[in-house]
């Protein structure tokens, strides 16, 4: 994936190094990382239900 600069506010710069903390994290970028893939988790969730994990359904022949 290509990389994209960002220019940081003192807010966002304060966020990423609490993330960092928190999770034992060593840069803000893998904090900016994981927000993002926090993110998606949760977006799907939400698409999916709580909880709800999807399985592929193997259809039966029907009995003829």
């Amino acid at each position: 994936m290509p990389e994209q600069p960002m220019e940081l506010d003192q807010q966002a710069k304060a966020v990423l190094d609490a993330v960092c903390e928190q999770q034992g994290l060593e840069t803000r970028e893998q904090a900016a990382e994981w927000l993002l893939r926090r993110r998606i988790r949760r977006g799907a969730q939400g698409l999916t239900g709580r909880g709800r994990a999807l399985y592929e359904v193997n259809r039966r022949p029907t009995p003829s």
